[in-house]
């Protein structure tokens, strides 16, 4: 008799288990030189939510902003932007947990790349190691 075999699947997680508390609506600040001042969120990239049950966001989320505050020419557009911190402490698997100040975000391009050049305060790791071309912008990575 054959022996049975089990194909086991491993999930590779970049970032934790933790709560996204930035829900649809939310305001932001700009951690970077691009000229715009605070962000309002519309929606949530690659999120698929259930009926009825608003859509949120964490850390190293990409989702879809209007400018609030800012340039005259920036405002009232909507861009991209990646969640590099957020208020709401959370817990990494080894145990820490992380709380930020604010909560923020930074400007990207639709492909990921970052329209500023540098990013002002802490960015999260989740956030480096999932958005690499935030890793050479980031002075602080907590």
């Amino acid at each position: 008799m054959g022996k049975i075999r089990r194909k086991i699947k491993v999930h590779i997680k970049v970032k934790g288990d933790f709560p996204r508390l930035l829900p649809v609506g939310a305001f932001l600040t700009v951690a970077d030189n691009t000229g715009a001042k605070k962000l309002q969120i519309i929606t949530v990239k690659g999120m698929h939510g259930r009926k009825r049950r608003s859509l949120s966001a964490g850390i190293a989320d990409l989702v879809i902003c209007s400018v609030v505050e800012g340039n005259p020419e920036l405002k009232h557009q909507v861009v991209p932007a990646v969640i590099v911190r957020q208020r709401k402490e959370f817990k990494r698997a080894n145990g820490e947990h992380i709380k930020f100040y604010d909560n923020a975000a930074v400007v990207v391009t639709p492909e990921g790349e970052m329209k500023g050049t540098e990013i002002r305060g802490p960015v999260a790791r989740e956030a480096v190691q999932k958005w690499s071309a935030l890793a050479a912008a980031a002075k602080i990575v907590v």
